[in-house]
C-alpha cells in the first residue's frame, strides 16, 4: 500500500512504538499493514483472507489513522513467526490439591513467558493450618501460591522486559481473608529500625515486595450484595479502609447470573466461569472519530478482526485452547471517552449523545461478530465487549485511557526500554495540548482524574452507565487524594463504603488508587510547566539532571 503521511500525535506516542516495530525503521503504517495481513489476510502462507480486499483495506486505514487499536500483543507478535496475539489470560483454581497448585504454576509460567498477563481465582483452597488428610500435614493457604506465583512473574519477562502483570482475588468469606485483606500493608512490614518494606520500594522501584507484581481483588457475591447493611460488614469495611490507605485489595462484583465469573485477567476487564480462558483485546479510538456511521463501521470491522484472532493465535497448551475454541470470547472496547467529551464541550459525564454511541457500540459489535462466525461456521462468541484500562496503546494514540478522565494535563512516566533499562519521561497529555493549543484553554482549568479525585460518586456514576453496554467488565482505576488529608480519611470509610455499596449492584469491579500509596509508581503528576521545559527528553532512573540544562541527559 502506498504509505499515508502520518505523525504521532506525541513524542512519548513514537517511543512507545519502537518497543512494537518489527524492525528498526518501520513506520506506524507498515506495522498497521503487517496486522492486518497476518490476522485477516493471507501472510504466512495462509490460502485464504478472513475479509475482504475492501474490508482489509477500511481496516488497515482505520489502524493507521488510529480509529481502532488492536491489544498490545497483536501489534508485537503480527509478522513473527510466534503468534502469541493474547494479552492476558485467566485461570481458576479447579480443586482443593497439591497437584492443583503444580498445575497452576506450571500454567502462570507458560502464559508469562508469552508476554500475557495472568489472573486467577483462590477461592477453591483451603485456608492456611487446615489438616490435610493424605500427608497428615498443615495447609499453606492460598496466599502462599499467590506469592510463588508473584515470584514467577518477578523472574519471568518477555523479551527479557515487559513487566508481567498478575491478578489474584479470594472470596469474602474465605478462612483467610483477614490475611489476603492485609497482604501488600508494605507500610507494616519492617526491614530494620525506621525503615519498612514500603520505604524499600520507594527509593528503588525493584525492591522485592510481598505481591508487588499482583493486582488483588475480593470477591463478593449474591451472599454478600443480600447481606443486611452489606456497606457495613466488617470484610467489606476493612477492605474500603485498605483500598483508600493503599490502594489493594480492590473489589470484584459477581451477582446473579454472573455469580461464577470470578475468573479475571490481570487487570480485570475480561470475566470468566472458566478456567484457562483468554482475552481477546481491541479498542476503538472515540477521540479520533467525528461521525457516528463512522463508528459503526470501525466497531463492525474491529468485531470481525477479533474473531479472526481466535483463528490464527498460538496459545501456551491445548486446554487454553479448547477453552478460547468454546468461548470465541472476545474484549471490544473503547479508549478516548474524555477526548470525546470535550471535543464536544462537554464535563466528565455520560450526555445522551454518548448513550446513543454506546448503544451502536453494543448493538454492532454482537451483530458483526455473529455474522463473521456464521460465514465460517464457528460457533458465536459468550461475550463481546470489555474496556480495558489502554494505558500504552492510549499513550500510543495520544488520546485518553479506557474510560478515565485526562490522568492529569502533565505527568513524568517511568518504564523499562527494550534493554531492560529503566527510564522516564516528563509527558504533556496530548488531548490536553490539543485544548491548550487550538483553543487557548488554561492548562490548570482542564478537568482531570487528580481534580475529580475530590468526588468519587461522579467516577463511580460514569463507570455504572457505561457498563450498561458492555457484557464483561470495565478496567477503571478511580485516583483518590493522599490518605490522612481531608479527602480521604478514616472519617470517610463508612460514607464511601455507603457509596460504592450502593453502586455495587451497577458494576463488575472497582478499583482506587490513593496519590502516593505505592512507592515507585510508574505516574506522577507534575506541572505543566516543568513538563513543557523537558518534553521530548528521555531520562534515566538514576539520572541526576535537575532539569537545569546541566549534566546527565539534560544535556545530551
Amino acid at each position: 500500500m502506498s504509505e499515508q503521511p502520518f505523525k504521532f500525535r506525541t513524542t512519548f506516542g513514537r517511543n512507545i512504538f519502537t518497543k512494537y516495530a518489527g524492525h528498526p525503521g518501520e513506520t506506524w503504517p507498515e506495522r498497521c499493514q503487517v496486522v492486518v495481513d497476518d490476522i485477516v489476510g493471507t501472510a504466512g502462507g495462509t490460502a485464504h483472507p478472513l475479509l475482504s480486499a475492501k474490508d482489509r483495506a477500511r481496516l488497515t486505514s482505520f489502524m493507521v489513522q488510529m480509529k481502532f487499536i488492536p491489544g498490545g500483543r497483536y501489534l508485537y507478535y503480527a509478522g513473527r513467526k510466534a503468534k502469541f496475539i493474547n494479552n492476558c489470560f485467566v485461570f481458576k483454581g479447579e480443586e482443593d490439591t497439591r497437584e492443583e497448585w503444580a498445575r497452576l504454576l506450571h500454567d502462570h509460567t507458560s502464559a508469562l513467558m508469552t508476554g500475557g498477563g495472568i489472573g486467577t481465582d483462590y477461592s477453591i483452597f483451603r485456608g492456611r493450618g487446615h489438616s490435610l488428610s493424605r500427608t497428615g500435614g498443615l495447609s499453606s493457604g492460598p496466599l502462599a501460591l499467590m506469592h510463588a506465583s508473584n515470584e514467577i512473574g518477578r523472574n519471568v519477562r518477555q523479551g527479557g522486559s515487559r513487566r508481567s502483570a498478575i491478578y489474584a482475588s479470594l472470596n469474602w468469606r474465605h478462612h483467610d481473608i483477614d490475611e489476603f485483606l492485609h497482604a501488600k500493608d508494605w507500610a507494616s512490614m519492617p526491614i530494620h529500625e525506621g525503615y519498612s518494606v514500603w520505604d524499600a520500594k520507594a527509593d528503588n522501584f525493584d525492591f522485592p515486595a510481598p505481591l508487588d507484581m499482583t493486582n488483588i481483588r475480593v470477591n463478593y457475591d449474591d451472599a454478600w450484595l443480600n447481606h443486611s447493611e452489606r456497606h457495613l460488614h466488617p470484610v467489606f469495611l476493612a477492605n474500603v479502609r485498605q483500598a483508600l490507605q493503599w490502594g489493594d485489595p480492590g473489589f470484584s462484583f459477581n451477582f446473579g447470573a454472573n455469580q461464577d465469573e470470578t475468573g479475571r485477567n490481570a487487570c480485570a476487564e475480561i470475566t470468566s466461569a472458566d478456567d484457562s480462558d483468554v482475552c481477546n483485546l481491541g479498542s476503538v479510538n472515540l477521540g479520533a472519530i467525528d461521525t457516528l456511521d463512522e463508528y459503526a463501521e470501525v466497531v463492525r470491522l474491529a468485531s470481525q478482526f477479533l474473531v479472526a484472532g481466535t483463528l490464527r493465535g498460538d496459545l501456551p497448551n491445548k486446554k487454553i485452547e479448547s477453552v478460547r475454541d468454546k468461548n470465541r470470547r472476545l474484549g471490544l472496547g473503547n479508549m478516548g471517552f474524555h477526548e470525546w467529551l470535550l471535543k464536544r464541550g462537554h464535563a466528565y459525564r455520560v450526555h445522551e449523545e454518548l448513550h446513543e454511541w454506546l448503544k451502536v457500540y453494543a448493538e454492532q459489535s454482537e451483530v458483526a461478530a455473529n455474522e463473521f462466525c456464521d460465514r465460517f461456521y464457528l460457533n458465536h462468541p459468550v461475550k463481546y465487549r470489555a474496556i480495558a484500562p489502554n494505558g500504552t496503546t492510549g499513550i500510543l494514540a495520544g488520546t485518553t485511557t479506557g474510560i478515565e478522565p485526562l490522568y492529569a494535563v502533565a505527568y513524568k512516566r517511568r518504564y523499562i526500554d527494550a534493554n531492560n533499562v529503566r527510564k522516564y519521561e516528563y509527558v504533556i497529555d496530548a488531548t490536553a495540548q490539543h485544548l491548550i493549543t487550538e483553543h487557548s484553554i488554561d492548562p490548570d482549568s482542564i478537568e482531570t482524574a487528580m481534580s475529580l479525585a475530590e468526588n468519587p460518586i461522579a467516577r463511580m456514576h460514569f463507570q455504572a452507565q457505561v457498563q450498561r453496554y458492555v457484557d464483561h467488565g470495565i478496567s477503571s482505576t478511580l485516583n483518590l487524594p493522599p490518605w490522612g488529608t481531608e479527602h480521604n480519611n478514616e472519617s470517610k470509610v463508612e460514607e464511601f463504603a455507603k457509596t460504592l455499596s450502593d453502586f455495587a449492584p451497577h458494576l463488575r469491579g472497582f478499583t482506587v488508587y490513593p496519590d502516593g500509596a505505592r512507592g515507585g509508581q510508574p505516574l506522577t503528576p507534575v506541572s505543566y510547566s516543568q513538563a513543557k521545559l523537558a518534553e521530548g527528553v528521555v531520562f534515566e532512573e538514576n539520572d541526576v539532571c535537575l532539569l537545569t540544562g546541566k549534566g546527565g541527559t539534560c544535556g545530551s
